[in-house]
């Protein structure tokens, strides 16, 4: 049995208002992610997802819950070269490629920063480094002398994904990487994921809004709702055999690429309002907007418990 190479256990992360109020952005989260392994997450704006992929990444501070790196917590109080070693170890690849990147730093720089910081790269090799990276990720040497705003979406995707990897990690967030880029352009990105994946031997956690894309890209899926994890899978089984009620109607939202088929299948709309973060109801968080929903699923919260075929759902209902 492969050991995981990150493990997720029981993370919650809140963010202090003021006055004793309480944003419940991420709470009891518990998965684990294999070496090589893709694992897809899913889930409607604001449901938590870039926070927990900020506190994987440290750049969070877990409020409760431990994180795990090859069976060693990287969580709380960490020396400073344990955190030095596992910054390099754990990056994120952004959301928002005009955002991520310093404009006033030269792409060269950009890339090379990491490195410089953790004295990977030697002033001799520094620009032949910065170079091979650019190749990589399909960008030309030249493109090292420029910034940021004179490259496209795409581009900068691309230069953000080079200096994430220039570090040499093991584990990569990848936040939406491809919601603010033409369609033309995402099927490109991820595939340079993809291959890249298989050359340096790297983990993801995929973060998107499409379950058509983390299907594709991922071997397993994971669906959150207002901060929990309610369904985990191989993405085939969630994807086509999806048992938490939320999943269904994520599924049934999505896009059929047939336009007769998507013009004659029947509307699922959910029902009912999001819940608040601040003050999240007691038991199943989806219980309001669920047509199977009783009294045990507004006063008990239900755990997320493997079935079959390492098929996990949170739900009293099935």
């Amino acid at each position: 049995m492969i050991a995981p190479l990150l493990s997720v256990q029981g993370v919650s992360k809140f963010f202090h208002l003021g006055r004793g109020v309480q944003l419940h952005a991420v709470e009891d989260v518990s998965f684990s992610i294999n070496p090589g392994e893709t694992l897809g997450l899913v889930g409607e704006s604001g449901c938590g997802k870039s926070t927990l992929g900020r506190v994987l990444v440290r750049m969070y501070e877990p409020t409760a819950g431990d994180i795990l790196m090859d069976g060693e917590s990287v969580a709380g109080r960490l020396t400073t070269a344990r955190r030095r070693q596992f910054a390099r170890q754990a990056q994120m690849i952004f959301q928002d490629p005009y955002a991520s990147l310093n404009p006033r730093m030269t792409v060269g720089d950009i890339i090379a920063e990491g490195p410089d910081i953790h004295g990977l790269w030697t002033r001799s090799d520094r620009s032949q480094k910065i170079a091979a990276w650019l190749d990589r990720v399909g960008l030309l040497p030249e493109h090292a002398f420029r910034f940021p705003h004179e490259f496209s979406g795409g581009q900068r995707q691309r230069i953000g994904l080079a200096r994430a990897l220039a570090v040499e990690p093991r584990f990569v967030v990848c936040d939406e990487p491809i919601s603010a880029l033409d369609v033309s352009v995402q099927a490109q990105v991820v595939t340079l994921l993809q291959d890249l994946q298989k050359e340096l031997g790297l983990t993801y956690l995929f973060i998107a809004h499409g379950l058509s894309m983390v299907r594709y890209i991922s071997s397993r899926m994971a669906v959150m709702y207002l901060g929990q994890i309610v369904e985990l899978g191989p993405s085939d089984e969630v994807f086509f055999r999806p048992l938490h009620p939320y999943t269904q109607a994520l599924v049934a939202a999505n896009p059929i690429a047939d336009p007769q088929r998507e013009r004659s299948r029947p509307e699922q709309l959910l029902k009912g309002e999001l819940p608040s973060p601040i003050n999240p109801p007691p038991g199943c968080r989806f219980a309001g907007r669920c047509a199977l929903a009783d009294q045990e699923c507004r006063g008990v919260t239900p755990t997320l418990r493997q079935l079959e075929n390492g098929h996990s759902v949170a739900c009293h209902k099935i």
